[in-house]
């Protein structure tokens, strides 16, 4: 695992994994970027995530609605069901480290001492930061793309 963006492996990379070349080059970094290394580095206010990931979780829950939906759910209470069994901390974490994620975020000092990474939250709320990131560069469907590309809405 990487060291404060030591050793991080290339962006570029996370690109040929999700299927999504970004236009923006500068919201896939903002969303590769932990809140304590922007801190560290005296990057400005929203040179981080956390914006990112409230809005990719968003997003997510849209997506997987959508596509239950579109799979024939029409009950409400079968569609909520649903979405909690495809979103969940443990399936986004686990998509994350299919995607070997942690690799490629900018790390704050504190964070890679501890490995934060670790913990399934950290990881949920990075993913949900890449997708969040795909939305505002490329809209819904990119995101939705994505999301079905990595496994998450393929079978809702």
């Amino acid at each position: 695992m990487n060291q404060s963006g030591a050793g991080r492996r290339d962006p570029a990379e996370i690109e040929e994994r999700i299927g999504y070349t970004f236009n923006d080059r500068t919201l896939l970094e903002r969303a590769l970027t932990r809140l304590a290394y922007a801190l560290e580095g005296g990057l400005p206010a929203d040179a981080h995530m956390d914006a990112l990931a409230t809005l990719g979780d968003a997003v997510i829950n849209v997506a997987v609605v959508e596509a239950v939906v579109a799979g024939g759910a029409h009950d409400k209470g079968a569609i909520s069901n649903r979405k909690m069994n495809l979103v969940n901390m443990t399936r986004l974490r686990a998509l994350a480290e299919d995607l070997v994620l942690a690799d490629y975020v900018r790390w704050g000092k504190g964070e890679a001492a501890q490995k934060v990474w670790i913990s399934g939250r950290v990881l949920a709320e990075c993913l949900e930061a890449l997708v969040g990131a795909v939305y505002l560069d490329g809209g819904m469907d990119a995101a939705a793309g994505v999301l079905r590309r990595l496994g998450l809405t393929e079978k809702a």
